[in-house]
C-alpha cells in the first residue's frame, strides 16, 4: 500500500527516485516515526536541514540571474517572501504533497495535514531527497518547476496584504482593514473566515487556519477583483 503511494506521488511530481526509501523518508513525520515500535524509520527533519540549503541556493542563483539590476536587500526580500513557509506550502498544494505525508495518529487528529509549517518543511525534505538521489541538477529541475514556475502570480499571493495595502494608499489613500467573521470547527482545527473591507466596502473575503491565513487569502482575492476590473 505504501508502495503504491509513493508511486502515485512519484507520478505527481514527474521523478522516479533511484532509493525510495529517501522519498518515504522525506515524507515521515516524526510522530509517524515515534509509533513505529518495529522497524523505526527516520524521520524528515534532516533532509528538511538538506534540503533547505538547496533551495536557498538555487533560489538565490535563480534571482541573481534574472534580476541584474535588483540590489542586494530586494533580492534578499524576494527570496525570503518565495521561500517561506507559507510560499512553501502553497507550492507544495498544487500537487497535493500535504496527502502523502506520514504523520502520528495524534499529529493528524490535530489537522497536522493542514499545518503550512509541516508542508513546506516536507517540502523541503522532498528537495534533499532529490539532490541525494541525483544531484544538483535535478533538484533544481524540481525547484524550478514547482516554486520558481509562474513567480508573478505567486507572488501576488504570498505578498497579497502588502500589495494591497500599498495600492490603496497610492490611489486614494483609504481606509483599510480585515475584519473576522466567523470561527468554525473544533478548537483544534479551527477554521477563520475573514472579510477585507477598503473604505468600509467588501473587498474580499478568505478563509484558513489561523486569522493571517485567511486574511492573506480575503486580501488575494480583493486583488484578483481589482485585477479583472483593471483588465475590462
Amino acid at each position: 500500500m505504501l508502495e503504491e503511494r509513493l508511486r502515485q506521488l512519484e507520478e505527481k511530481i514527474g521523478y522516479c527516485f533511484q532509493d525510495k526509501t529517501l522519498l518515504r523518508q522525506a515524507l515521515t513525520h516524526s510522530s509517524y516515526s515515534n509509533e513505529q515500535k518495529i522497524n523505526r524509520f527516520p524521520d524528515y527533519e534532516r533532509l528538511e536541514f538538506l534540503g533547505d540549503a538547496v533551495l536557498e541556493l538555487v533560489s538565490s542563483d535563480f534571482i541573481f540571474r534574472n534580476n541584474p539590476k535588483m540590489p542586494e536587500g530586494e533580492m534578499t526580500k524576494f527570496r525570503s517572501s518565495v521561500v517561506c513557509a507559507p510560499a512553501l506550502a502553497f507550492c507544495a498544494k498544487l500537487v497535493g504533497l500535504e496527502q502523502f505525508i506520514l504523520l502520528g495518529k495524534g499529529e493528524e487528529a490535530t489537522g497536522g495535514r493542514k499545518r503550512d509549517s509541516i508542508i513546506s518543511d516536507v517540502m523541503e525534505a522532498v528537495i534533499g531527497a532529490v539532490y541525494l538521489d541525483s544531484g544538483i541538477d535535478e533538484a533544481k529541475e524540481f525547484i524550478g518547476r514547482f516554486i520558481l514556475s509562474d513567480l508573478e502570480h505567486k507572488q501576488l499571493f504570498y505578498d497579497a496584504k502588502t500589495i494591497l495595502q500599498e495600492e490603496i494608499q497610492r490611489e486614494s489613500g483609504g481606509s483599510l482593514r480585515y475584519e473576522l467573521i466567523r470561527e468554525e470547527g473544533p478548537e483544534h482545527d479551527k477554521n477563520f473566515v475573514v472579510e477585507v473591507m477598503v473604505d468600509e466596502r467588501r473587498a474580499g473575503c478568505g478563509s484558513g487556519h489561523s486569522k493571517k491565513a485567511a486574511e492573506q487569502h480575503a486580501a488575494y482575492e480583493a486583488l484578483l477583483r481589482r485585477k479583472k476590473i483593471t483588465e475590462k
